[in-house]
């Protein structure tokens, strides 16, 4: 990874979810970089960086994704994206689909040494973990798949966390176990991802929390939408909105 100076800019990869559902969510990341006196910059021509194409099995159109991000991002500084899968797509799947263009090949492994997801640039390129958040009530926080099994990403968030003023920060049961969304897997395989949603909100009920986190919202609009429709007391909030919040 190339080495990162504080006062560096970033620039911003939005996620398609939070584009389209949730953009406070990228507000939220805008407002703790700004807290910190961190630049940011936004293409606004990005768009999806092919990965529902790329786990459907259709290369061809997620190659075309794929450069036109690298043409969007390329001659950037650090890149920084609020959702894990995204950043293991970019950084772990690009070179697979460039493997016979050598020209692309490159510029992928580059951009990939440039992408980093949210928590993981605030804690390990930056060396921040306390960023003068405030919150309240029990919190639990789940591990995305992507982010931990694509990019090893488990303590960085957990840091972050256990550093906003007012919370109680609690391990969960199985918290590393899947929500069962997945992106297509859920609409593939409704009865298996079902079974995982259930066994995950009933380990968050039983953790007795009044707030659930993640780092990236597909999990997060998975769980919420139990949480909802039993009209139960308990928030899922991307960790990017805990930090913001004052």
């Amino acid at each position: 990874m190339m080495p990162v100076i504080r006062n560096q800019p970033i620039t911003l990869f939005i996620p398609c979810l939070v584009d389209t559902f949730y953009p406070d969510v990228g507000e939220a990341v805008v407002r703790v970089f700004r807290k910190l006196g961190v630049e940011v910059g936004y293409p606004a021509d990005q768009t999806c960086c092919g990965q529902p194409a790329f786990n459907a099995g259709y290369r061809k159109e997620a190659r075309r994704g794929a450069r036109h991000f690298l043409d969007v991002f390329s001659g950037t500084g650090p890149i920084v994206c609020p959702s894990g899968s995204c950043v293991s797509m970019v950084r772990n799947h690009y070179p697979d689909l460039f493997g016979d263009d050598p020209a692309n090949l490159r510029r992928s492994r580059d951009v990939g040494a440039r992408t980093f997801e949210f928590t993981e640039y605030l804690v390990d390129q930056l060396g921040v973990e306390a960023i003068g958040a405030v919150g309240n009530g029990r919190v639990v926080y789940h591990d995305s798949c992507h982010l931990l099994r694509g990019l090893r990403i488990h303590r960085q968030p957990r840091r972050l966390l256990q550093h906003i003023e007012g919370i109680d920060l609690v391990e969960m049961v199985d918290a590393d176990y899947c929500c069962g969304f997945g992106g297509s897997f859920a609409v593939k395989y409704p009865a298996i991802s079902t079974a995982m949603l259930e066994d995950k909100v009933r380990h968050i009920i039983d953790a007795q929390a009044d707030t659930v986190v993640a780092a990236d919202m597909g999990c997060l609009m998975n769980i919420d939408g139990v949480l909802r429709r039993r009209n139960l007391p308990i928030r899922a909030r991307h960790i990017a909105q805990m930090l913001a919040s004052e």
